[in-house]
């Protein structure tokens, strides 16, 4: 039990009555984030690719990603972000190479002959600036901050209204509509991967959440369903059994 915070545990002894229970509980709680977790990363990679698919054919450009053709211009920090992402890449990509291709990467970065003194760090950085990567190398590094960004206020006349309404076609939805449902989704997802607990209001809301998005995200097919619902009612019945069942087990505390 030392191996968790009084910290972390005390809102479950409140509920449980007795630290060993509490442990318990939040194990399970925990196991319910496992549950959730496939759930939040098959939407953000379903949106991501609806984003990027969308974008693509709005800006009739294939590097419209890291040079969006004018008068469009990604605000501070998402240009920043998409430079992280750049980096990020030419970083794994660089860690995948031999030595030798390491040091043939020298005539590219430093055409006019490797400076003197320079460090290891400050060599492989240039060395890695030379790496061309593609689209799809740096949208894999983009986290699901950047592509919820797109449907927040800052985009409505750049983005969501020539382009992006199109990834939720119903008529009836305003960008508004959206933005909350997939911010409800981005903070959970954070809270997973910090193994912060996600259950009882939580966990009612970002399900809410997920429906929402799962239900208009996308064409439905011709049987009126859309493939991102079909492909996870499995996980979907799991978490929520499992979720009732712990819900249940919670309120009996208090009886």
């Amino acid at each position: 039990m030392a191996m968790l915070s009084q910290e972390r545990l005390a809102p479950l002894v409140a509920i449980t009555g007795d630290a060993q229970a509490a442990l318990i509980l939040h194990q399970d709680i925990l196991r319910l984030g496992t549950l959730l977790m496939p759930v939040t990363a098959t939407v953000e990679i379903a949106l991501r690719n609806m984003v990027c698919d969308c974008l693509s054919a709005h800006f009739g450009v294939a590097d419209w990603l890291l040079r969006p053709p004018a008068p469009f211009q990604w605000r501070h920090i998402e240009n920043n972000k998409v430079g992280q992402a750049l980096a990020s890449a030419r970083r794994a990509e660089y860690a995948k190479k031999s030595q030798a291709e390491k040091h043939a990467l020298d005539a590219i970065a430093f055409p006019n002959g490797r400076p003197p003194n320079l460090s290891h760090s400050q060599r492989a950085k240039k060395r890695q600036s030379a790496i061309t990567v593609s689209n799809g190398k740096v949208i894999a590094e983009l986290t699901l901050y950047f592509w919820k960004k797109m449907y927040s206020s800052d985009y409505e006349e750049a983005l969501w209204k020539p382009a992006l309404k199109r990834t939720f076609p119903d008529k009836k939805l305003k960008r508004s509509d959206i933005s909350p449902h997939l911010e409800t989704i981005y903070q959970t997802r954070n809270r997973l991967a910090h193994h912060e607990p996600v259950y009882g209001w939580r966990m009612s809301e970002v399900l809410k959440s997920i429906d929402f998005v799962i239900d208009n995200l996308g064409a439905a097919n011709s049987d009126g369903e859309r493939s991102l619902k079909k492909l996870l009612t499995a996980d979907l019945d799991n978490l929520s059994s499992y979720n009732a069942a712990l819900e249940e087990r919670i309120a009996s505390y208090s009886n």
